[in-house]
């Protein structure tokens, strides 16, 4: 995230007394709560900058272990992950485990939870998984998730009631870095915003999609996408030109597969790690059962495709016929596509063309309801917070309550809480553009015994409604998951207090 490199250890600087911090023995007592395997899985990542070719194109970028799709971790409930980072890169880095109820001094956040590990050291986290289901790691430090410091993480459940024959994991990815220019160049020129004060007239009714440059400097937007439109997200789609779109690292040229059979179960595990694209996903001619939302079952529901924003996943079930088929991601609102092919009995070849619509029954995680084993205990909110997401395209200042997240001062306009409480967030949206966003280490529950999520896709004048339960000390960021709506300071940390 952006300037987080400036703020001090949160072990050893001064810090608002009554905070419980990750250094606090409660962070080490919660971590020995948690159900233990007894087992210990290790992995080791190098990040590090690597040469790789998109689109004809030679470039080079920064990922892990040499690769646009991060090493597949696999573990179990229960069990201890330990993985040691080796830092590669010329500055410093960290890795958040996206989605995982942790312990707070893995969470990965510089400024927050750790020290940044730095250009040529090395450094282990260590916590118990304690829920199965689909999930990521990435880079949590300024705009290095938008190279390729990404990859998936599968906390597999020993008593899985699910049934199917085999699994792919699908990682999303809208690329630039290298063909148009760098992720720093983008947050560059967003940041100086379209600042349209000065020349109204005769403007009425126009969005920003339908200018060609900064209208206060009259330069050129390199980078700035215009008229991205979407009806599913409420309006604007997206802020950033995105050249090439990744399916398993893959683009659409060279298109990852996966072999089966007809009459095989598929469950096809979606994961959406963009920086400014939602993308809309199916098989084309079938149907999708969606079992999981961010790693939590929901009650089934059939649907044609499935709209992820940045940082969500899905599970869903296809089942194979006797031919090959697409699973096909449309960029939102955006010009484009990737895909994978599954082949399936003897004809291997895709017949006639992709088509360039999703349409049907299309459902999104706030669009479902928990399954019964995952439904949060009835109980009244013992603590309320309400959060306005703000800010706008022409100065883009994006915050919450009208607040800037102040990298410096992390604790600055902090959501307060106390262990075992019942926390209602209320969320409302009053921006022009929607968000995804996200609370780190825990999941929450959606109003009227809705999906339990990690994040959530909130549309323009929306308001959102969840309540989790305060189980997790420590100190948590809450954020939009739009990489540059973060970087200009889309986030919040909710606080536990003694």
């Amino acid at each position: 995230m952006a300037g987080l490199t400036a703020c001090s250890d949160p072990a050893t600087s001064p810090q608002p007394s009554g905070r419980i911090l990750p250094t606090d023995p409660l962070i080490a007592e919660y971590e020995k709560r948690r159900a233990s395997s007894g087992a210990t899985v290790a992995n080791r990542l190098s990040a590090a900058p690597f040469k790789t070719s998109l689109q004809d194109q030679s470039l080079t970028t920064w990922g892990y272990d040499n690769s646009l799709n991060g090493p597949l971790l696999r573990a179990k409930t229960g069990d201890l992950l330990n993985v040691t980072v080796d830092n590669d890169l010329p500055e410093g880095t960290s890795v958040h485990w996206h989605g995982l109820a942790l312990r707070n001094d893995a969470d990965g956040v510089q400024g927050v939870t750790q020290e940044p590990i730095a250009a040529g050291g090395t450094y282990t986290y260590g916590f118990r998984l304690s829920h199965p289901g689909t999930y990521w790691y990435h880079s949590h430090f300024d705009t290095q998730r938008e190279r390729a410091l990404y990859g998936a993480l599968i906390v597999e459940d020993p008593n899985e009631t699910l049934d199917y024959d085999q699994e792919w994991v699908v990682i999303l990815d809208d690329w630039l870095d290298g063909i148009t220019g760098t992720p720093e160049e983008v947050v560059e020129e967003l940041s100086a915003g379209m600042d349209m004060s000065g020349d109204m007239e005769g403007m009425e009714g126009m969005d920003h999609g339908s200018m060609s440059e900064d209208s206060s400097s009259g330069m050129p937007m390199k980078h700035m996408l215009m008229g991205a439109e979407s009806d599913y997200l409420g309006g604007d789609a997206g802020d950033v030109k995105i050249p090439v779109h990744l399916f398993n690292g893959r683009p659409p040229a060279e298109p990852d597969t996966l072999d089966g059979k007809p009459g095989d179960r598929v469950r096809l595990r979606l994961i959406n790690a963009a920086g400014d694209t939602a993308y809309r996903v199916g098989v084309p001619g079938q149907e999708l059962t969606i079992t999981h939302t961010d790693g939590f079952p929901v009650q089934p529901r059939q649907a044609d495709a499935v709209v992820l924003g940045m940082g969500e996943r899905l599970d869903v079930l296809v089942t194979l016929g006797d031919q090959a088929v697409p699973v096909l991601a449309l960029p939102e609102g955006k010009t484009g596509h990737s895909y994978g092919i599954i082949h399936a009995g003897s004809n291997t070849a895709l017949s006639g063309q992709l088509p360039q619509t999703l349409g049907g029954t299309v459902l999104d995680g706030s669009r479902l309801k928990a399954h019964e084993s995952v439904l949060l205990a009835p109980r009244d909110p013992t603590r309320n917070h309400e959060l306005r997401l703000t800010g706008s395209m022409a100065d883009y200042d994006w915050g919450i309550n009208g607040r800037r997240f102040d990298p410096a001062n992390p604790f600055d306009g902090a959501f307060k809480l106390r262990l075992d409480e019942r926390v209602r967030v209320t969320m409302t949206n009053d921006t022009d553009m929607w968000h995804p966003m996200h609370l780190h280490g825990h999941t929450f529950q959606l109003a009227d015994n809705g999906a339990r999520k990690d994040t959530v896709i909130v549309k323009p004048r929306q308001t959102i409604v969840f309540d989790f339960e305060a189980d997790n000390p420590g100190q948590w960021l809450t954020h939009c998951h739009n990489a540059y709506h973060a970087e200009a300071g889309m986030m919040g940390v909710f606080s536990y207090i003694h």
